[in-house]
């Protein structure tokens, strides 16, 4: 019997209470999009990718409208900063920090993120 090859999954991580939380498969994202995910305490996040190849998280709430809509967001930049624009009202949210560009007193939750490689076998 013959075992079946390995093949390398990059997988999606966050920063939780100084924990590694998997969220989602790297191929699940696109380029200049976002996608919203579940915590494990029922906290949503929006999860990006940029078109360079780096991910981000923020919380998926938008603070101006209560909607849980920034995963829908647009990706630009502002002074070298990559930010989220509101798909409602489009503030826009550094996708480092958290901190609205438009609003000083505003903020979303911003997560620490990164890949890696998991190994899982073909089906």
């Amino acid at each position: 019997m013959t075992m079946a090859p390995e093949r390398t999954a990059v997988r999606v991580e966050l920063l939780v209470d100084q924990r590694w939380f998997a969220v989602c498969e790297l191929t699940d994202l696109t380029p200049g999009r976002g996608v919203a995910a579940l915590l494990p305490d029922g906290t949503q996040v929006a999860v990006f990718l940029d078109r360079s190849g780096r991910t981000y998280a923020i919380a998926n709430r938008d603070p101006f409208t209560g909607a849980y809509v920034l995963s829908r967001g647009l990706l630009g930049s502002a002074g070298g900063r990559p930010f989220a624009a509101s798909p409602l009202l489009k503030q826009r949210f550094d996708l480092e920090t958290g901190r609205c560009l438009d609003d000083e007193g505003v903020a979303v939750q911003a997560y620490v993120t990164r890949t890696r490689e998991a190994a899982a076998r073909a089906a």
